[in-house]
């Protein structure tokens, strides 16, 4: 069953792709037509596409695994940041740090940074500090938090990328890559889809475009994860079910086994009544 429809796609613009003369030939499959110098892209096949990512992202957040997302240009920062939040996922919308993923343990270090120089601050430790050396943590602090603030629980590689215009996020493509890690993203007519591996051909400008897009994937990452708090309550019960049956088949045959330790009732001794004493004959005279 379709996540989105034609209909959504058409509405929100998604169809419009760049001039003919910025295309990459490598979208022809996506194109259908051409329309005053502008290509116009298949929303068929843009369904389709959004369908296939939405059933191995839903995969990948029912396996508990993260997704970053990935959005820098102006018009789609605020959307992922919204979109990605709201399913409790990673995402980058100001700057891609060039080694974010390859050179991943140095990230993970500026984020434990950042959490040091709060744990300092809550603790009353820079309270003995200069107003000039309080503002210039204050400013590092804040720097951190910009660039990787929205990445802080992300204690390891993520598993997929969601990247909204391939072409301006090349970095991020070529690190994910690099270290195998898959990648989905909304391909412009202008961009080339040779190293993503879940294509979703649609204009990657307009912010009702990205956000439609954004709306139907996050949407099936929110019905993954709660397939999998479903799952996660159903092994739960199941798991009490089998200690009750357990702690009631210990009970059982403690109580078995107690009853054959017991020592049997001693038994009462019968005793016979006595015969009844002969009487003597009277002695003859």
């Amino acid at each position: 069953m379709s996540r989105t429809n034609f209909d959504q796609l058409l509405q929100a613009g998604c169809h419009f792709g760049h001039l003919r003369r910025k295309w990459n030939p490598s979208m022809a499959p996506y194109i259908f037509m051409e329309r005053n110098g502008i290509h116009i892209i298949d929303l068929n096949k843009t369904v389709a596409k959004i369908d296939e990512a939405s059933e191995a992202l839903k995969a990948i957040a029912k396996s508990g695994k993260k997704i970053l997302f990935v959005a820098t240009k102006k018009q789609a920062k605020e959307i992922v940041a919204d979109k990605a939040a709201s399913v409790n996922m990673p995402y980058v919308n100001e700057r891609w740090a060039g080694g974010m993923l390859t050179n991943f343990p140095t990230i993970r270090k500026a984020v434990k940074k950042m959490a040091n120089i709060d744990k300092l601050m809550n603790d009353g430790t820079f309270s003995n500090l200069s107003k000039r050396e309080l503002l210039q943590i204050t400013r590092q602090r804040a720097k951190l938090e910009k660039n990787l603030g929205s990445i802080a629980d992300l204690t390891r590689l993520p598993s997929a990328l969601f990247i909204v215009d391939v072409m301006v996020e090349n970095i991020a493509v070529k690190e994910a890559n690099r270290l195998g890690i898959p990648v989905f993203g909304i391909v412009d007519t202008n961009s080339d889809p040779k190293n993503i591996n879940f294509v979703i051909p649609a204009n990657d400008d307009a912010k009702d475009s990205v956000e439609t897009i954004l709306t139907a994937v996050c949407g099936a990452i929110a019905e993954g994860l709660e397939e999998r708090k479903a799952e996660k309550a159903d092994e739960k019960a199941a798991a009490e079910q089998s200690e009750e049956a357990s702690e009631g088949k210990k009970r059982t045959r403690k109580a078995r086994k107690d009853e054959a330790a017991a020592p049997a009732p001693a038994k009462e001794e019968t005793v016979a009544p006595a015969a009844p004493a002969k009487e003597e004959a009277p002695a003859a005279e």
